[in-house]
């Protein structure tokens, strides 16, 4: 007999990082001595009546919403049957923006690598089985950390040292934005480690204008990087906009990544508003709906850059050819990574996380092959709901 789906579980836990504050846009994450932020993610269990759950630990407030809405349809059913379930929630979420749709599709394939036997990446079809990774920093402060081009240029030389191939420039946010100590910043790293790392731009759509956008990329263009992330203010969505732009810069760009769901993605592409395609398994449906984009992508000469850091993103990568760098963030010179304390067992993606090449592998284990510490979990739940 099939196997059937008895219940899921979501619990909403919290947990503090230690010297992390907010910059004056009040929304993104930066280091501030003697401040502690708390951040709360959702673990959920898919519970079958094989004794097997399937698990995955991440997602946010609108997307266990939107798990919300859908979880008691999967109660029942068959959880081997992935694509029939993403095309029923698909449809049932088409009025939101489809995240809830990641977590518990990431989930179903973690049931699944279990039940078979298997990791994830084997399901999936095994590409490669390690990937470089870039180190993609926290958003620059005022506050003796990341607060001058020369301590952004610093602090690639130290990641460099430590064996990576590629850094990532996240600068000032909201009131600290200034197009000029961007541009800096863009020379000092480019001078200081250009010729031996890949280097990209990522100002997370802080830019106030096309001009803003413009001149930045410009810098882009003479330092050599490898592409230019949301640019601007647009929020990182107008097709008619990056292609613009791309029309007067070198240096390619990565758009997508607040696109969400397959054809939107596809658009983006056809319109020829982006070089680089963005995906995430928990953003865009889960490894189902990373994949798709990923093959998309290929479909169109073009590769896929899978967002953030985790477990899921490291089977996509394994099983995906075009596709260049793993995504090591948020990573600081003095604080720490802004990733949840929640394995039992040796995965990390810390900044130490690389090997000597700057290299990270997929877990081999059945599923997602991680081991959750859901004691640790537990002890910091502050709501749990659960379904069937």
């Amino acid at each position: 007999m099939a196997p059937t789906i008895t219940r899921i579980e979501s619990i909403e836990f919290g947990y503090d990082l230690p010297d992390v504050g907010y910059a004056p846009n009040g929304f993104s994450v930066v280091y501030e001595p003697g401040a502690t932020t708390e951040r709360r993610l959702f673990a959920l269990r898919v519970h079958t009546d094989e004794g097997i759950a399937g698990e995955y630990v991440g997602g946010n407030s609108p997307a266990a919403a939107q798990l919300n809405m859908v979880a008691d349809y999967l109660v029942g059913k068959n959880p081997l049957e992935r694509e029939r379930h993403w095309s029923a929630l698909k449809r049932a979420l088409r009025k939101y923006d489809w995240m809830g749709m990641g977590p518990i599709d990431i989930a179903l394939w973690d049931f699944a690598g279990k039940y078979r036997g298997a990791p994830i990446h084997e399901l999936l079809g095994t590409y490669r089985d390690s990937f470089p990774a870039y180190a993609s920093t926290y958003q620059g402060d005022r506050n003796g950390g990341l607060d001058s081009p020369e301590a952004y240029a610093d602090f690639a030389e130290e990641c460099l040292e430590m064996g990576y191939p590629g850094f990532k420039i996240h600068d000032w946010g909201g009131d600290w934005t200034d197009p000029e100590e961007t541009v800096e910043t863009v020379r000092a790293v480019g001078r200081r480690v250009g010729d031996e790392m890949d280097l990209m731009l990522d100002p997370a759509c802080n830019p106030v204008t096309f001009a803003d956008a413009l001149k930045i990329g410009r810098a882009c263009d003479e330092a050599d990087f490898l592409w230019y992330e949301d640019p601007y203010r647009d929020g990182g969505v107008s097709q008619h906009a990056h292609r613009k732009l791309r029309q007067h810069l070198e240096t390619p760009l990565l758009q997508t990544e607040h696109v969400r769901g397959l054809e939107p993605h596809t658009d983006f592409v056809a319109a020829e508003a982006t070089d680089f395609v963005r995906a995430d398994p928990e953003y865009d449906g889960g490894i189902t709906g990373a994949m798709k984009i990923a093959r998309v992508a290929e479909g169109f000469g073009l590769d896929c850059e899978f967002h953030a850091p985790g477990p899921a993103q490291r089977h996509c990568l394994a099983a995906t050819r075009n596709t260049n760098y793993y995504e090591v963030a948020l990573v600081h010179p003095i604080c720490p990574n802004t990733q949840p304390p929640v394995y039992a067992d040796d995965y990390s993606d810390m900044l130490d996380a690389v090997d000597a090449e700057g290299r990270v592998r997929v877990p081999d284990g059945p599923g997602l092959g991680v081991e959750y510490d859901w004691d640790a979990i537990e002890s910091r739940e502050v709501g749990r709901r659960t379904y069937g």
